[in-house]
């Protein structure tokens, strides 16, 4: 039995398909954890409804939002433990609009796991606009389950974006605790441009040298992680190339891609990077955004 005296990952149900595939996601990593599942779906009480339509009472527009919630809770609750059969689960219907209810949520969970669209979303739209939300603004690290990394065995490696600042130290914690508790190798990349834009003094770059030192920057980012987690197999990459691009190729074998949710390039101020924003958007694998400092935070 998973332990319910901790920190829960928490999951956003809505009654969708893409929030039962995070459900089943999160019944794994929380019994991967012994932790407790935490499902929670969120009703807005005020419904608007089109001129002319007769507006219901509110007491019984409550009613039905909340049983039909309760329902999806069920289906989900379900789907959890079909997944995995020992798991606590517990169940809560919150009032309010989903994004702001689960930013909330995030402030004592493990971590918060939505999928991409729900059931609000328009056809065609590769994020819907809590999972945006929430990964751009909530406290703990955040999982949007998409892809085929869903189904991929445990093993798949773990793949993380490395761009040497400060910011990303969070990420990488989160990283190499997933891919240590997963019994996976971790895949570690870092990118660099070029910033050369005059084809005349490009002739003069020792470019053999400037990949020596983005490689020195990746070595020197994953040092101390390497040396907490040394049964953690890290396959280093060092590549030419923008980050989000490179992230996203390589994600369709990855179980999981984890990001910092700001990286060096991004505009001060910016609660998601460019970066982040490209992944969660297109990448074939879970993502997982971390803010800098929450994963450190939890490992206290």
């Amino acid at each position: 039995m998973n332990d319910t005296s901790g920190p829960a990952v928490v999951v956003g149900v809505d009654g969708s398909d893409s929030a039962l595939d995070a459900v089943r996601w999160a019944a794994t990593e929380a019994d991967r954890r012994g932790a407790a599942l935490r499902l929670v779906e969120a009703v807005p009480w005020t419904v608007y409804t089109s001129i002319g339509v007769p507006q219901l009472g509110a007491d019984y527009q409550r009613r039905v939002l909340t049983e039909a919630a309760e329902q999806h809770l069920k289906a989900a609750s379900e789907a959890a433990r079909q997944t995995r059969a020992e798991i606590t689960v517990t169940t809560e219907v919150r009032g309010g609009d989903a994004a702001p209810v689960l930013r909330d949520e995030a402030t004592s969970a493990l971590m918060i796991v939505v999928g991409t669209r729900g059931l609000g979303g328009f056809t065609g739209l590769l994020l819907g606009s809590v999972a945006t939300a929430v990964a751009a603004h909530a406290a703990a690290p955040v999982v949007v389950v998409r892809g085929g990394g869903a189904q991929r065995e445990p093993v798949a490696p773990v793949l993380v974006g490395v761009d040497g600042g400060p910011e990303g130290e969070a990420a990488l914690a989160f990283a190499f605790d997933e891919a240590a508790r997963r019994q996976a190798p971790l895949v570690a990349v870092h990118t660099w441009g070029d910033p050369i834009t005059d084809p005349y003094l490009a002739g003069y770059v020792d470019w053999p040298v400037v990949e020596a030192d983005e490689q020195r920057i990746l070595d020197d980012a994953l040092a101390a992680w390497t040396a907490k987690h040394p049964e953690v197999p890290v396959e280093r990459i060092v590549v030419r190339a923008r980050p989000a691009a490179a992230l996203v190729e390589r994600s369709r074998d990855a179980g999981l891609v984890v990001v910092g949710s700001r990286g060096r390039g991004t505009v001060r101020g910016a609660l998601l990077g460019s970066v982040g924003q490209a992944v969660l958007r297109h990448a074939d694998a879970p993502v997982a955004v971390v803010r800098p400092e929450a994963a450190l935070e939890q490992q206290e």
